[in-house]
Order: structure tokens, then C-alpha cells, then sequence
């Protein structure tokens, strides 16, 4: 009797781990998002097809809306809208990104709790599809429908942007890309593991996992089941939905072959492990 209330106390005692304490919506923003990043590709790439900066943004699948926040903080004039299914995300996005805004930058976002195919007003000059979300539509007909739809949903002078991902180590499956997202005690590295991919269909399932100090691990702390479209299928998409043209815009080398953070528009482009590249559509 007095081993077991000895265990039991001992359960109860047991002190938390990192992982227990962890928060997975921030740890994916440190691992994942560079909301700064992504507005200033934005500006680049809307100045180069239209000769001005943007004012008006749209984050479709938006999660913790960590872009829009991050847009309306460069300019008073700037608004943006975020777009997501999950009421837990966007919740803590509020909590905890919005709540970061000065009042005046919280008026200026708005966020919607609905499907992102379907279509508001106002328009945008950008709305952004960041990564690789549309990817969750495994057919041809579901990828133009929201195409259309993200079209639609575009100022006559707009542009939609979407990351890509690709290279021989993103299919093969149990591959894993371990980075470390900050050092010391209270750091943590960050998996992506391939999990599955199915050379027929191109169904494709991946996790997200988070290991810290104390060897404690937040095991596939996000998942994704998606259908692995390539560059030509998405263009040739694109297009299909009314788009008038698309550009992918390759990341440069610096002096020492590694990625610059620097991108161009790109024809071509060697083959590597694994790559990501941005795509822009010209409504």
C-alpha cells in the first residue's frame, strides 16, 4: 500500500518538461515564419509587375495571421485581412499577435472565420496562399476552383503569391530536416519529416516536431496531408483560372553558394536536393 501511494504522489510531482510547457503556435512562428520576409517579397514582387507598393493585403489560410500583423505595422495606410478555418489559431493569433498592435494598427485588420473560397470585398492588391496550404486541394477541379475564387478576390491590378517546395529529398519518405532554432537552455530544434508519399497519386503527408533541451519532445505537433503539385501543374492552373501570366522567383546565392534570401523571376533552374521558390500570379 505504501509503494503505491509513494508512486502515485510521485506522478503527481513529477515536474513539467520543456515540452509540456511549450507553446506550438510560437514555436512555429520562430521555426517557420519570417512574417518581415514575406512583406518585403510582397512589396519586390507587386512593384515589379505594377511600378508602386501595395496597400491592401489578403492572408488567405492565414493561421495565426503573423503576415497581416506584420503588414499593417509599414504604413497607416495599410490594411489587411486574414482568412482561416480554425477558431483555435486565429484565436491565438489575437491573443497573442494582434494584441502586440498598437489600437490604431488593430483596426486596420480584419479577420474572417470561413472557407478561402469564398469571395469578399473589398479587393486586395496581394493575397497570399503561404506554405504550400492550397496544397490541401488534391484535385485539378478544387485548385482552380480556389484559383478562381483568390482571382476574384484581387484588385484589377493584384497579385496572388504562393510558395513552392520541391527535390528528391521531399519524397523520400522518413527524410527529416533538423534545424536549430535557438541555443541554449531554453532552446529548441525544429523536424520536418517526410512521412509518406505516394508516387501514383501524390498524396504526400508531413509533420512538423519540436525537441528541446531536456531531451523532451512535442511530437508532430502539426501535421499535413497534401497532394505534391508541381510548378508546370500549378502555372498551367493558374492560367486555366484566368490569370493573365505567372512568374517563379528563385532564391540567388550569395559568394559562397548559400541561399542569399534574394530572389529573381526564373525560366530555369538547376536541380537540387530540395528547393523552395515563390510563385506570382498576375491577376
Amino acid at each position: 500500500m505504501g509503494k503505491q501511494s509513494s508512486s502515485k504522489n510521485a506522478k503527481r510531482t513529477r515536474k513539467k518538461t520543456q515540452a509540456d510547457k511549450a507553446d506550438k503556435f510560437l514555436c512555429y512562428q520562430k521555426s517557420v515564419q519570417s512574417a518581415e520576409h514575406e512583406v518585403e517579397f510582397f512589396d519586390q514582387a507587386y512593384k515589379e509587375a505594377f511600378g508602386r507598393k501595395p496597400v491592401t493585403l489578403r492572408e488567405d489560410f492565414c493561421g495565426t495571421f503573423a503576415v497581416c500583423c506584420e503588414w499593417v505595422k509599414l504604413g497607416n495606410k495599410r490594411t489587411a485581412l486574414g482568412v482561416d478555418l480554425c477558431d483555435e489559431t486565429l484565436q491565438w493569433g489575437k491573443d497573442n499577435n494582434l494584441a502586440a498592435l498598437s489600437k490604431t494598427q488593430q483596426k486596420r485588420v480584419r479577420l474572417i472565420e470561413q472557407d478561402v473560397r469564398k469571395r469578399n470585398r473589398p479587393r486586395v492588391d496581394v493575397l497570399a496562399a503561404q506554405n504550400f496550404s492550397f496544397w490541401i486541394f488534391k484535385t485539378r477541379a478544387e485548385v482552380i476552383e480556389y484559383f478562381k475564387a483568390a482571382r476574384a478576390n484581387l484588385n484589377s491590378e493584384g497579385i496572388m503569391v504562393m510558395d513552392m517546395m520541391g527535390g528528391g529529398d521531399c519524397l523520400e519518405e522518413g527524410q527529416v530536416d533538423k534545424r536549430t532554432i535557438k541555443k541554449g537552455k531554453k532552446g529548441f530544434d525544429y523536424h520536418w519529416k517526410q512521412i509518406s508519399f505516394d508516387p501514383i497519386t501524390h498524396d504526400a503527408s508531413f509533420s512538423i516536431s519540436f525537441k528541446f533541451k531536456d531531451g523532451s519532445k512535442l511530437k508532430h505537433a502539426f501535421r499535413y496531408d497534401w497532394r505534391f503539385w508541381s510548378i508546370p501543374e500549378v502555372r498551367e492552373m493558374l492560367a486555366e483560372a484566368g490569370f493573365s501570366e505567372s512568374h517563379v522567383y528563385w532564391e540567388l546565392e550569395d559568394e559562397d553558394g548559400e541561399d542569399s534570401g534574394e530572389w529573381e523571376r526564373a525560366d530555369s533552374a538547376d536541380s537540387v536536393a530540395c528547393w523552395i521558390c515563390y510563385i506570382v500570379a498576375i491577376r
